[in-house]
């Protein structure tokens, strides 16, 4: 070979080595970050080249898949009832990508998931179009229902556990969107999904209030405190304690802390105190037992876990390092304290089920398309805030609380019911309209099949009118009584 030839031929042959290197490389070495390049269509393509499978609650979907006639993407997703399910289910749009549920599980409602690798292998080996898997919830449709058609046209949230597993029965917004009115990418899915944003409606109807708004908790916390109090041994619910009414609060030059209505709160019970909740005395108690023990209990009921994936994570409900004046009014629920509607149904839940916290969760099973079960969620201990004695004492005072104090409209007949009233102030100087609160539970001779929190942020009610025995007490015995019928059928 003579030597031009030669050179053509090594080059040919250094291109073709540069060909390959380039190949493998983006092959294996960048074929995740080509994968979820928000640039690269064809995944886009590919996820809406079949439909997808189903978000399901109580054996039903919530969710389908229709055509997509004219463009690129087949099919686009569609919703039953989306503005009922959208807390849990989320979106997902062809435009606008995802998000909770349709986001976490995306893998296993396309197909695509590693675990749903033979039933991939079987369509492909017979010809037939790829499927996705489901996604099965904890959900009671239900208690869903009562808790959104409870809320009515107020601004507010509710969150619904199973005491003894964790598994969240119900979650609901308000106001709340339709995921099906922009899962396409048509003029009218952009302009709806525009209409949604906060910038253009004020009460930002995509917010999931139920785990990502964080209110202060008001009188409901005081069950925390009450916990607090019977675990340092230092109070009893049937011992007076002594606190003056009104209440001096600590390092503020006489500041005084009164309590609203004409209720026995001086140097009251903590059972009393719960009864007609009684600010001076949770205050108090807040106060001598001091930041850093309120701190430590608030925390095994799940404040300050930045981490609480139900999957989808929730906000941190937060008890804060705070002075003295401050820590005595958080122990009521006010000053930096702040909770998630989740948080305060895990409160009770806790309460309920003799001190123990199961962890939150909203996904029961995963399951391939010829509904194998591909995953099962196992309960999962997340702490015991408080002893089986002290929780029983919880209880006691819970359910005086509904039976003869500030509680009574949720009672349900011949079943036992615990709670806990809460009107949060909020704003500066407590300008604006306060929060109307609930936590509760209901107990039958089986245990405890539910607990709930309701919260409302803004109702169309006159501000003196606004309380949480008035405005969210009803919404949470409608919950529990829909969870409670579901027992008996």
């Amino acid at each position: 070979m003579n030597k031009p030839l030669r050179n053509i031929a090594i080059f040919c042959g250094l291109l073709i080595v540069a060909l390959l290197i380039r190949d493998n490389w983006l092959q294996f070495v960048r074929a995740d970050e080509l994968k979820t390049d928000p640039d690269n269509r064809r995944v886009a393509i590919a996820r809406y080249a079949q439909p997808r499978g189903n978000i399901i609650v109580d054996g039903k979907p919530i969710t389908g898949s229709t055509e997509s006639p004219g463009q690129d993407f087949k099919y686009k997703r569609t919703y039953k009832d989306g503005d009922l399910w959208s807390p849990v289910t989320g979106y997902a749009s062809q435009a606008f990508g995802a998000n909770h549920l349709e986001s976490l599980y995306d893998p296993i409602l396309t197909g695509d998931d590693d675990r749903l690798f033979f039933n991939r292998t079987i369509d492909m080996l017979t010809g037939k179009p790829q499927k996705g898997g489901n996604v099965v919830t904890t959900l009671d449709a239900k208690a869903q229902k009562a808790a959104y058609d409870g809320l009515g046209d107020a601004k507010g949230a509710v969150a619904a556990i199973d005491p003894s597993t964790g598994a969240i029965l119900a979650l609901v917004n308000k106001p709340s969107y339709d995921p099906s009115a922009f899962a396409g990418m048509s003029k009218s899915d952009s302009q709806a999904w525009s209409k949604l944003q906060k910038k253009n409606d004020p009460d930002d109807p995509m917010l999931n209030r139920a785990l990502r708004q964080t209110y202060p908790p008001g009188s409901t916390f005081k069950v925390v405190t009450a916990a607090a109090g019977l675990e340092s041994g230092k109070y009893d619910i049937d011992k007076r304690t002594t606190t003056d009414d009104p209440y001096k609060l600590p390092d503020t030059a006489g500041r005084e802390l009164g309590n609203d209505g004409n209720h026995p709160c001086e140097n009251a019970t903590p059972k009393v105190a719960l009864q007609w909740s009684c600010n001076t005395v949770f205050a108090d108690m807040s106060d001598k037992l001091g930041n850093e023990k309120m701190i430590e209990m608030a925390e095994k009921f799940g404040f300050n876990d930045k981490k609480l994936d139900t999957p989808v994570r929730a906000a941190e409900s937060v008890y804060p390092e705070d002075n003295r004046p401050q820590n005595a009014m958080a122990g009521i629920g006010q000053a930096s304290n702040r909770a998630t509607t989740l948080q305060m149904a895990m409160v009770a839940a806790a309460v309920a089920n003799d001190g123990k916290l199961m962890k939150p969760y909203t996904v029961d099973k995963l399951v391939a398309p010829n509904l194998d079960t591909v995953w099962q969620h196992q309960p999962d201990e997340m702490s015991q805030p408080v002893s089986s004695e002290n929780a029983q004492k919880l209880q006691d005072m819970m359910e005086e609380v509904v039976e003869n104090g500030t509680g009574t409209t949720a009672q349900i007949p011949d079943v036992t019911v615990g709670g806990k009233t809460g009107t949060a102030q909020h704003g500066e100087d407590n300008k604006d309209n306060p929060y109307a609160w609930f936590i509760s539970y209901a107990k039958t001779d089986d245990g405890s099949p539910v607990a709930v929190a309701a919260v409302v942020e803004s109702s169309d009610t006159l501000r003196d009118d606004i309380a949480g025995s008035k405005l969210a007490a009803p919404i949470a015995k409608s919950v529990m009584q829909a969870v409670l019928a579901d027992k008996k059928s």
